[in-house]
């Protein structure tokens, strides 16, 4: 099955310009006037949109046409785009809900993403990169995506691509809209509505002004929904209910060995302990809701001069469930505080059961005689650990909300033969996530077990069912706030032809400067109560600033009739780490108008986000590994328990001695039209980047084949472990492994990109066919400077596998008032994470129809996934849903959509 959210017609518009080039080429009549535009990529503002950089662009009428109700949604059709990071992992993460681009699959924080040529403010809670559901959908007209490095015009960040979302210029009359789509299985269906207005006349009446709103509303698909999460027990851990017990050495549970009372349990394989699949209780879409509106108004000011405002808000909402709270170490005694037995305790009346390993009456495993909380009650001989997870507060439930603004004052028009443009702009994000059920306090918790008021065994009685209620705790935990607040002008103008070309070149000059800050913080009170269950440090306080001004120029200089070549230097200062120059040179060749040649190469860089630079030290959970030095490939070299299958502490946190990554980028292309209505092209791509900043992913740092280099992050107790409760036993007087982020290896990658396109025109309609695909011929990245490459292509490593091939091929037909559509998508297979399971191909086939009854109405039918296709199996673990990895497909299934607009 798979996510309702594929393009058809989106890639007829080619990959690369191609229609632009095609269009000219084959338009016989001569207009009278043209208007002279800037396209994504250049800074010069010019007749012809086809330049020497490749570009993809999106239309929104045939995006919505495919039931596209998201950004999110149009971008997963882009073969270009390796991974996408969507709404679905925001479940057990604190992203806010969000949803990020990552070109050619080198990292989001690489991929620039623009709203009309301007910058929006990052994802408040890391940095990275801006929420594609922060963009104002209903407002759009087009998305122009530039497949190259373009850091020599836009700085920072844009190693990848650059994603340019572009609104409407003006808009006059009104348009409403509805959808409903409905997945064939349960949950997950979604609702959307959108409207706008405009009036006034640019040209005649010398103002406009319009305004769009746009509401959605999606419901969650539950973990018991769908069955990929039983393909395998995917999600283990050894934090159980009814829990786990032990002294030392052997682990048992009053369920086992079948392991059938309980929740979610299955046998841990040793005939004494269960496991616990917590996946069940993870959505496979979380349930969410985006409102957004913008409103422009413009002005001409006498001929010749534009002023506009544009402002736009965003709200995007999402809920999330996970897992009820584990515990991993929780100390039961013998007796309870006035003397009587302890009635839970393994083997006591209460308990229930006969405990099936050995227990001593005087075992003392070094913590006799403490106490754990602030109620006082000392650890008595012969206690015993128990590893619990608190099922009757529920599921874990967190609520993020995440807020985006931006407003823009900007004028332009023409003055001395230069078409120039000056703005200003503030953006603001802000997140906030609230944890809304089944969140505990931790110490009323453990109290409770140890003094025998819990039972971590079976059914409360009341006095521990009160405790249990007492210690639900929720709030609001973390909240953050980015400003980027931002000066820019431009400036182009055609000079004189140079070379008798029969074109002048053309020269723009510009130059930014902004300001940008963060905060990220926790609510440290709330958090603190809550610590145990969050994993959040209760001093988070992540805090940065700086400025950055820049300077740039790009030269177009025709050679030829045929031949042009363009340069271009951009010069960044930023007051946190320096300079530096990044230029590029291109080249656009037409010998015939049948054929194009491009090419272009190109340094970038990225620096540091104030979140990389700047994040406080804190102390979190790992994934659920093995320790690779107690438990190399799962086997214990002694006890098992908090050795194997267990979440150890994780010290996370910023580095301000970071460097800029750095990047050199080429791509040579060509475009052939051999006939009238037929065209085709070619690019290839190269990408070579170093100084990759990021933290080592957990599947790297806990191989048992890489502790030789990585063991100086492990730092250990005094028994030579790490700790697996942060709560008992916090921050670095315990054992933790050290992942703050560092500057890494680097990265090479190159590949081709692929596009046909062909419309048939006949008596029976129009029929228009379009071909997008990407191919991968290389991918390796290091893990640490001057370390072995590893091979990503076709390969899961590290964290997720890098496609061979990617398609997404379409035919629709028109005629009349009628059209109809199909669109395929294609993603290659490739080696899991687990190396003796293959991850099949991933193929989808979406359909629509659309009839005009009316003027200005219009109706629109389709099907997602019309075969109903399952996600292939893979065992990841990078993400909490198990049993597929949601990165690459998704779990909705066949789901059908309508759509009615009417304009007027």
């Amino acid at each position: 099955m798979h996510q309702p959210t594929k393009i058809a017609a989106a890639v007829l518009m080619t990959v690369g310009g191609l229609n632009a080039w095609a269009q000219q080429a084959q338009d016989t009549t001569e207009p009278q006037q043209i208007e002279r535009v800037t396209v994504t990529g250049s800074a010069i503002k010019r007749l012809d949109a086809e330049t020497s950089v490749p570009v993809t662009v999106f239309k929104m009428t045939e995006m919505k046409q495919q039931g596209i109700t998201t950004v999110e949604q149009i971008l997963s059709s882009l073969t270009a785009s390796q991974a996408s990071v969507g709404t679905s992992q925001a479940v057990g993460a604190s992203t806010g809900g969000a949803s990020f681009a990552d070109m050619r699959g080198i990292g989001a924080n690489k991929t620039l993403v623009l709203l009309n040529g301007r910058r929006i403010a990052n994802n408040a809670f890391d940095g990275s990169a801006p929420d594609l559901n922060m963009i104002p959908f209903a407002a759009l007209d087009r998305v122009e995506v530039l497949r190259d490095g373009a850091s020599s015009l836009y700085g920072t960040d844009a190693i990848g691509g650059v994603i340019n979302f572009i609104t409407r210029r003006d808009y006059q009359g009104g348009t409403v809209s509805v959808s409903y789509e409905s997945p064939q299985h349960p949950g997950g269906k979604t609702k959307n509505a959108n409207a706008g207005f405009g009036f006034g006349d640019l040209d005649k009446q010398g103002f406009n002004v319009f305004g769009f709103i746009d509401a959605q509303r999606q419901d969650a698909i539950s973990g018991t929904q769908r069955p990929f999460n039983t393909r395998y027990a995917g999600g283990l851990s050894g934090s159980t209910s009814p829990g786990n017990y032990y002294q030392a050495g052997d682990v048992a549970n009053p369920a086992a060995p079948t392991c059938g009372k309980g929740t979610f349990l299955i046998p841990a394989g040793d005939n004494l302990s269960c496991y616990m699949t917590t996946s069940s209780y993870v959505d496979y879409v979380p349930k969410s809701q985006r409102d957004s509106a913008m409103l422009k108004g413009q002005v001409k000011l006498g001929d010749d001069h534009t002023l506009s405002a544009e402002y736009f808000r965003t709200e995007s909402t999402v809920w999330t469930r996970i897992a009820p709270v584990p515990y991993g170490a929780l100390v039961q005694n013998p007796l309870r505080p006035d003397g009587t037995p302890n009635p839970y305790y393994p083997g006591n009346s209460g308990s229930g059961f006969t405990p099936t390993i050995p227990l001593s009456a005087t075992f003392d495993g070094g913590k006799v005689g403490k106490t754990l909380t602030a109620g006082g009650a000392l650890i008595q001989p012969g206690y015993v650990n128990v590893k619990w997870r608190d099922v009757p507060n529920g599921a874990r439930g967190d609520e993020n909300k995440n807020t985006q603004q931006r407003l823009v004052l900007n004028l332009d028009g023409t003055v001395a033969g230069w078409d120039y443009t000056v703005g200003a702009s503030y953006n603001q994000n802000k997140v906030n996530e609230k944890l809304i059920s089944g969140y505990n306090n931790g110490l009323l918790i453990q109290e409770g077990v140890l003094t025998g008021k819990i039972n971590p065994f079976g059914d409360q009685d009341a006095a521990g069912q009160a405790i249990i209620d007492q210690a639900l705790a929720v709030g609001t935990v973390m909240y953050g706030k980015g400003t980027t607040t931002g000066l820019d002008a431009r400036a182009s103008r055609e000079l004189s032809d140079w070379f008798g070309a029969g074109r002048p070149v053309s020269l723009a000059l510009g130059a930014e400067t902004r300001s940008e800050k963060f905060t990220t913080q926790a609510n440290h009170d709330y958090a603190a109560i809550v610590v145990a269950s969050t994993g959040i440090d209760p001093d988070t306080y992540n805090a940065g600033s700086r400025r950055v001004s820049a300077a740039y120029g790009e030269l177009n200089v025709p050679l030829l009739k045929s031949l042009e070549v363009t340069a271009a230097v951009r010069y960044d200062k930023y007051s946190d780490f320096g300079s530096t120059t990044n230029p590029k040179v291109s080249f656009r060749f037409q010998p015939v108008k049948e054929v194009l040649l491009r090419g272009a190469y190109s340094t970038g860089f990225r620096a540091p986000s104030l979140y990389e630079l700047n994040a406080a030290q804190s102390f979190t959970n790992s994934g659920t590994v093995n320790d690779p030095l107690t438990c190399p490939g799962g086997v214990p070299t002694g006890a098992k328990v908090n050795n194997c299958n267990a979440q150890f502490q994780i010290l996370n946190g910023g580095n301000l001695k970071l460097a800029p990554e750095k990047s050199k980028t080429a791509n040579l292309g060509i475009a052939f039209e051999p006939m009238p209505d037929l065209n085709f092209g070619v690019d290839f791509w190269w990408v070579r980047l170093k100084n990759q900043i990021a933290a080592i992913g957990d599947n790297t740092l806990f191989d048992p084949a890489n502790y030789p280099t990585f063991s100086y992050l492990f730092h250990r107790d005094t028994t030579g472990h790490l700790s697996t409760d942060g709560t008992s036993c916090p921050g670095s007087d315990c054992g933790y492994v050290d992942e703050r982020t560092q500057n890494l290896g680097g990265t090479n990658t190159h590949g081709i990109d692929l596009n046909a396109n062909y419309r048939l025109r006949s008596n029976w309609g129009t029929f228009t066919f379009g071909l997008n695909s990407t191919y991968v011929a290389r991918y390796e990245y290091q893990d640490y400077t001057d370390g072995p490459w590893n091979q990503n292509v076709g390969v899961y490593v590290g964290t997720g596998p890098v496609f061979r091939w990617q398609h997404t091929l379409t035919a629709v037909w028109n005629k009349d008032v009628y059209s109809l559509g199909v669109t395929g998508h294609y993603k290659s297979g490739y080696v899991d994470v687990d190396d003796t399971n293959r991850v099949s191909n991933y193929a989808t086939l979406d359909l629509f129809g659309t009839w005009k009854p009316l003027k200005g109405t219009t109706l629109t039918l389709g099907v997602h996934n019309l075969t109903d296709r399952d996600p292939p199996l893979s065992y990841q673990t990078q993400v909490f849903q198990a049993g597929y990895d949601p990165r690459y497909a998704s779990a909705v299934g066949r789901s059908y959509y309508a759509r009615a607009s009417y304009d007027f």
